[in-house]
């Protein structure tokens, strides 16, 4: 994610992902409400971590209304004397920018704030020692590329494309297979730091059943991004052979997909598990250079990494100009564009 506070940062621009928490606000106070027994645990202050928390502001705003729905469940409860302070750790890479993070922190704010850098991939906390986990947009970051994607020799070499959209099936698999073994190390590391009764509550770009990923919005996105990276390959502004070797490493996992993943790994209960709020409800029109700002955002630091930044301005004009040039497709697509909403209940 862009850091700081420029044009291009992900604080200024991350307006999709923070319309699509607050979508499922209701559902995560029904969660905390119904599901969370505050009576069995006996620690104070009551631990809270966002995983993938980026840079603000969307990570302050998802944590007070959880701190405050933990509060009412305590009064709900009658354990008002017993009403525990909080701490919040915040979680992301180390490259995240962190400096504009606690730069922005509320200043009223219900919490004691930490930083605590580090791929959710991996063990981050102690055992037992957190109560309530929160990660939004962040689990479909996969913590590689498949390897299979960059050998010549495999059914699953990606060339000419940057993503799994409108690619062969064996692409399609070798993505699949990542998301599964990098779930199964989030989840067991995520069992290992919950205390019993605890829950984490997870917020993922999904698929819909039948729609294919070329028809998600962030699938034609990518289809439009690879092409200007072509179309710059083939009028020799980058290597062709650098476009071949690059690949994206997001992917949108299904609720069949998720659900089984949760239930192979044994530790949590399924509190609720849905697909919510299509993007088509929750922006009125895709403008190609909101959308393109929107992906910079996100994903200028590793196109910058692989390609060098002398490019990033040439690549998103064209992108924002393809946008445009295909609007009916990227309106299209907002009826594949979908959340899964996951609450699971540590056993």
């Amino acid at each position: 994610m862009n850091g700081g506070d420029g044009p291009h940062s992900y604080l200024n621009n991350s307006n999709l992902q923070r319309k699509a928490t607050d979508a499922c606000r209701t559902m995560i106070e029904e969660a905390i409400a119904q599901k969370l027994d505050v009576k069995c645990f006996s620690s104070n202050p009551f631990r809270l971590a966002d995983l993938g928390c980026s840079v603000g502001p969307n990570t302050f705003k998802a944590m007070q209304h959880i701190v405050e729905a933990v509060e009412r469940k305590y009064l709900a409860q009658g354990l008002k004397s017993e009403m525990p302070e909080f701490q919040v750790f915040f979680n992301d890479h180390v490259a995240n920018d962190f400096n504009t993070l606690f730069a922005s922190l509320p200043t009223e704010r219900r919490y004691f704030a930490c930083g605590v850098p580090g791929s959710f991939h991996d063990r981050l906390f102690p055992e037992s020692s957190i109560h309530f986990m929160f990660s939004s947009h962040a689990l479909h970051w996969l913590s590689k590329v498949p390897e299979e994607l960059l050998d010549k020799n495999s059914p699953a070499w990606n060339r000419g494309r940057i993503h799994c959209t409108s690619a062969p099936d064996e692409v399609s698999h070798a993505y699949a297979a990542q998301f599964d073994h990098d779930v199964e190390i989030f989840l067991n590391a995520r069992a290992k730091e919950l205390v019993v009764g605890g829950m984490i509550v997870l917020l993922i770009p999904a698929l819909p059943n039948g729609i294919p990923a070329s028809q998600s919005p962030f699938g034609v996105m990518f289809d439009l991004l690879g092409a200007s990276l072509m179309d710059m390959a083939k009028e020799g502004l980058i290597n062709e052979a650098q476009v071949d070797s690059f690949n994206l490493p997001v992917y949108a996992a299904s609720r069949e997909q998720m659900t089984d993943l949760v239930k192979r790994n044994g530790c949590f209960t399924i509190e609720r598990m849905e697909l919510v709020y299509p993007t088509s409800k929750l922006v009125d029109r895709f403008c190609g250079n909101e959308c393109g700002m929107l992906l910079r955002a996100g994903m200028e630091g590793i196109i910058a990494k692989h390609f060098g930044s002398g490019i990033i301005d040439e690549l998103f004009d064209r992108f924002s100009k393809k946008s445009v040039e295909f609007s009916h497709q990227l309106e299209s697509s907002k009826r594949g564009g979908a959340q899964l909403f996951a609450a699971l209940r540590r056993k």
